[in-house]
């Protein structure tokens, strides 16, 4: 089950709707704000700061997963929306390695 999560995903199988604001949006963000957040207590706690930053840090890899599949299952649907949410990903991305 937990691989055919990803499996979906990766081959563009999964409904990009879901793909995009539940996995993404809701999950992905809130697993990103939860490892900044560690990340802060880890800063607060005087831990090195390479331990800091490989916290903060670690959602990136499922981050570039998701937009990827994010990416492969536009690619399948035509449309304006489709295109909204690849710029829509790219953005997401952007916003959270940099914050």
């Amino acid at each position: 089950m937990f691989a055919d999560f990803f499996r979906l995903r990766w081959l563009g199988r999964a409904p990009l709707d879901r793909l995009f604001w539940r996995d993404m949006i809701l999950v992905g963000t809130g697993i990103n704000v939860a490892s900044s957040a560690a990340a802060l207590v880890l800063l607060g706690s005087k831990l090195p700061l390479g331990l800091v930053l490989a916290v903060h840090f670690a959602p990136v890899p499922y981050n570039v997963f998701l937009i990827v599949a994010v990416w492969r299952t536009a690619e399948k649907s035509d449309g304006a929306k489709a295109s909204l949410m690849m710029l829509g990903s790219a953005l997401w991305l952007i916003a959270t390695v940099v914050v």
